[in-house]
């Protein structure tokens, strides 16, 4: 290979990122030649940032950043592969475009925690010096050109360096070495100028050191600093290469069940944010004791299907729980409606509406330390009727029973759900859609989801609402079920009275009206879907299309 081209990779990070052992690694393969930080002297020539060995180093390497590219970086060598360890915060807006696209790239990251207490023993720390939004605009360029870079986590490499080692060489196309697993001690005759004032912890070591178990105290002078870091990290780590290589205990990536979601965008307090950034706090009512109300809305033919009357639980679930500082109405209105918007979502649409609490300034029990106000969360997503309205769906009794009002009323849409949960693990694992829950006395109540009816010589029954929640799609549906000329009655019901119905329903936002052909291994009249429940899926489904508050600007192709 002597005087001919050779390919050229490129390894780009943030300072204290564990680059230099990266670098000391991959000087330890046979077919390997290394440069470290070869554009160091053009970035201090542009920038004009100051360090203690700067005039040395620009008196002793090449100035010209583009000079550089072209007869060091992508120079004649000696070996078949060039290793360039670069510094993200380096690459200047005056190099050539080359750099960039020539040679194979990836990505180094280390998490700002582990990064920023060590970083100021010769450079106080800064954003700027970080260099992490320029590994973003790296990582985010190279995707542009069609060649989005590996990354790798410096926790990865440190907990097990073979198979992270392994991973991204399989991604770089090169044959893995055992070499790259260990280095002698000491100074290397390619170290950088700068390696007296940096490198005494590398040039101690002999291989990759796992991290600490327990780490020391994050100085609390650094505490902004992290928090502008943080995001730009998340996001590379995001597209961090997640297989048995780099972290063989990590789930593997569900699908989702609709995958449009994946790019769906959600209203958390004041904003919109994509999927990944919608969260709350860990002072959150909700995440402290379940302490929130919700409600569920569909949408139809750029309609919100009864938005009123889901608003005005949602004010009376929050006015019985004692909230402050909710939000007005109109406020809550809005930000569906930019939800819905904002994510082009006018049909086939489902939105999970909470209110918590808010959060709070110390964790605990007390609406007290619920000092700053609600939080509204508007979690909108494509979502067609989650049960089988067409062939129906199986349920089983469970031994779980509803809430009393003597316990908590479930005329309160309140989020906490342990009990319905419960109940759904019963059907789970009995192989049913859902569960039906009995109350105090043994009574039908509902299912954990869901409201339910049932049809006995031509009579409508359905439970009272007294441990159930009255849902506004179960009242829409008893409003119908008169409009047809039906006779309705809403008195106990006992089990096995639903054990021989002619017909059985569910009724919920969520799935509509479905039918229900079996319960606790009874077939339900026949086995399939009735007539009456037949006549008032189709009067729902004409409601539903036909009423409804328009979203803002929507117009209909």
């Amino acid at each position: 290979m002597m005087g001919e081209e050779i390919e050229v990779i490129h390894s780009w990070s943030a300072p204290r990122s564990i680059s230099t052992s990266l670098m000391y690694s991959f000087a330890q393969r046979d077919d390997m030649e290394v440069l470290d930080e070869p554009l160091y002297a053009n970035f201090l020539r542009v920038t004009g940032v100051d360090r203690p060995y700067k005039e040395k180093l620009r008196s002793q390497m090449e100035i010209d950043g583009n000079e550089v590219v072209k007869e060091v970086i992508f120079g004649a060598g000696v070996k078949r592969y060039r290793f360039c360890k670069h510094i993200a915060k380096q690459r200047v807006p005056s190099l050539t475009d080359e750099l960039m696209k020539r040679g194979k790239h990836f990505i180094l990251i280390r998490n700002p925690l582990d990064i920023l207490p060590s970083f100021d023993e010769i450079v106080p720390p800064s954003f700027l010096e970080l260099g992490l939004a320029e590994l973003v605009s790296i990582y985010s360029e190279l995707s542009e050109l069609g060649r989005p870079p590996p990354v790798i986590d410096a926790a990865d490499l440190r907990e097990n360096p073979e198979a992270a080692l392994r991973g991204l060489c399989e991604d770089l196309d090169i044959p893995f070495q055992d070499s790259m697993l260990r280095w002698e001690a000491g100074p290397k005759s390619f170290d950088g100028i700068w390696a007296p004032w940096w490198y005494k912890s590398v040039h101690k070591s002999t291989g990759f050191a796992p991290a600490k178990r327990y780490p020391t105290p994050f100085p609390t002078s650094l505490y902004d600093l992290l928090e502008q870091s943080l995001p730009f990290y998340n996001m590379l780590k995001r597209h961090a290469r997640r297989s048995s290589y780099y972290m063989s205990s990590t789930l593997p990536h569900p699908s989702l069940p609709v995958p449009a979601n994946e790019k769906l965008l959600a209203w958390v307090g004041d904003e919109i944010v994509p999927r990944e950034a919608a969260k709350v706090s860990v002072f959150d009512s909700v995440v402290q004791g379940g302490d929130a109300v919700w409600e569920g809305l569909r949408v139809y033919s750029g309609k919100v299907f009864k938005l009123e009357e889901h608003l005005d639980r949602l004010f009376d679930s929050a006015k019985a729980l004692a909230f402050s500082k909710v939000p007005t109405r109109e406020e809550v209105k809005e930000a569906i409606f930019k939800s819905l918007l904002r994510n082009g979502m006018f049909d086939n649409a489902h939105i999970r509406l909470t209110l918590t609490r808010g959060k709070k300034v110390t964790s605990g029990m007390s609406p007290a330390f619920n000092r700053y106000g609600c939080t509204l969360i508007v979690l909108a997503e494509w979502k067609p009727p989650v049960y089988d309205n067409e062939k129906g769906v199986m349920l089983v009794t469970a031994t779980t029973r509803r809430n009393s009002p003597n316990n908590l009323d479930s005329k309160i849409h309140h989020n906490n759900l342990l009990n319905n949960i419960l109940a759904k693990i019963e059907g789970n694992n009995a192989g049913a859609d859902d569960a039906v829950m009995l109350d105090k006395d043994g009574y039908v109540s509902e299912t954990n989801a869901t409201n339910i009816f049932l049809v006995k010589k031509g009579r409508v029954v359905t439970p009272h609402a007294d441990y159930c929640l009255p849902g506004i799609t179960r009242a829409t549906v008893m409003e119908l079920v008169l409009k047809e000329g039906l006779a309705l009655e809403e008195r106990r019901i006992s089990l096995s009275e639903f054990h021989t119905a002619d017909e059985v329903w569910t009724t919920g936002t969520m799935g509509e009206l479905s039918p229900v052909v079996k319960i606790d291994g009874r077939i339900v009249g026949d086995g399939r879907v009735g007539a009456i429940t037949q006549r008032l899926q189709n009067s729902y489904k004409n409601l539903a299309k036909d009423s409804g508050v328009p979203i803002p600007t929507y117009h209909k192709s």
